[in-house]
């Protein structure tokens, strides 16, 4: 079975979770975020994942999975497009600004405020199937954040207890299992 896979920031689909789905069987598809990609404007990366998943993901048994980054960019695909009818899970995703005074790093990525925009007004197209994982102690994928968001979609968050970004290998290959 074929699987849509979008990395985190810089990631291939063949390394780490990549190459997990495949010894699961799977077929895995997606976009690297290095490259071409990479290089190419943010709404252009979107509307090409849109495109993707309206061209070949757009079954009630389809299976999309994005981390980090590459969930930050399938959020903002999807808001392009009417409820996805698949099942999707996400890991750790950016859903907007996000920053640690601890360290002094942040980030603003494009369009920071969309999605969160689109969901308060009820203008976001929520998915049917989705579900959110993230680390109590992710900066960068703030877990209030990502909380608020799926709440206001009505999709369930899932928040691992003394997780970072990065979840633990044993309870991603549970969801992975069970995907």
């Amino acid at each position: 079975m074929k699987i849509y896979y979008l990395p985190g920031h810089g990631g291939r689909i063949t390394n780490g979770l990549g190459q997990a789905l495949v010894a699961r069987g799977y077929e895995v598809l997606g976009r690297e975020t290095v490259g071409d990609f990479k290089k190419l404007d943010f709404n252009d990366q979107v509307a090409m994942i849109a495109n993707d998943i309206k061209e070949h993901f757009w079954r009630e048994d389809a299976k999309i999975i994005a981390n980090s980054f590459g969930g930050y960019l399938l959020l903002h695909a999807l808001s392009k497009l009417t409820p996805y009818i698949g099942k999707i899970l996400l890991l750790s995703p950016i859903v907007g600004e996000f920053s640690s005074e601890e360290i002094s790093m942040g980030f603003i990525p494009p369009y920071a405020d969309r999605l969160s925009e689109l969901a308060s007004t009820n203008q976001y197209p929520a998915p049917m199937n989705c579900s959110f994982h993230v680390g109590s102690e992710d900066w960068q994928s703030n877990p209030e954040n990502v909380s608020k968001f799926a709440s206001l979609l009505g999709l369930p968050v899932t928040v691992v207890p003394n997780a970072g970004h990065q979840l633990p290998k044993d309870y991603v290959s549970s969801l992975l299992d069970n995907f």
